[in-house]
């Protein structure tokens, strides 16, 4: 028998709900990917108030994971790890948020491609991040599940690696203070979106661990 095969409709429609948080973030995550390519004032500030929307629709997401949680005795797996994986996806759309806040308020436009790259990197994160909370439900995907896990790990060291030489660059070639602390703090956001995406993939492994 499955893990979850034995509750009933009342342990409430968590992993449908999980599903909504993990395909938000890949949406918001590519319209990081596309701000951050983007050139024209204009449609820059279209894609910043769409990535404000989406991290509304997140906190509603999340709020109604907690309601359920509330609500539902009978829960898929423990109480905890429900609200700790909740508030794990919701941290990552709140730093893509803050990228894109910060992007608009410098008024940020960079010919570099490390942003871009890095972002790249985190948009592959989410994907695995939606894959993994995917194939959660049913523990014959386990398999499944760790290697998603396994990927959002390895790609946030590759983040990791992008940011360090990024930075590294930063102090090295550019000589305006002020870009340099924009850029820098840009960067760091963005990385700490990847470090989020990791944290998803831990708590997703000790709910395996909990449940094998």
């Amino acid at each position: 028998m499955g893990l979850f095969s034995k509750l009933t409709p009342s342990s409430g429609n968590f992993f449908e709900t999980f599903s909504e948080a993990t395909s938000n973030l890949v949406t918001i995550s590519a319209r990081l990917k596309d701000l951050v390519q983007a050139t024209d004032e204009s449609a820059r500030e279209v894609i910043v108030r769409e990535i404000q929307d989406l991290e509304n629709v997140g906190d509603e997401i999340t709020h109604r994971l907690f309601t359920e949680l509330s609500n539902h005795f009978i829960t898929p797996f423990d109480r905890e790890d429900i609200h700790m994986l909740a508030s794990a996806l919701d941290d990552i759309a709140d730093f893509i948020n803050g990228a894109a806040s910060r992007i608009s308020l410098y008024n940020f436009i960079d010919h570099d491609p490390v942003i871009p790259t890095l972002v790249g990197v985190l948009c592959r994160q989410t994907t695995e991040v939606h894959q993994a909370v995917a194939n959660l439900k049913n523990m014959k995907n386990a398999q499944r599940v760790r290697e998603a896990i396994i990927r959002i790990n390895d790609l946030e060291k590759e983040a990791d690696s992008i940011f360090e030489l990024a930075i590294a660059r930063l102090f090295s070639e550019e000589k305006d203070p002020i870009a340099l602390i924009k850029k820098k703090e840009i960067l760091s956001v963005i990385e700490t979106a990847t470090d989020k995406c990791e944290d998803v993939g831990n708590v997703i492994e000790s709910i395996l661990v909990k449940n094998s």
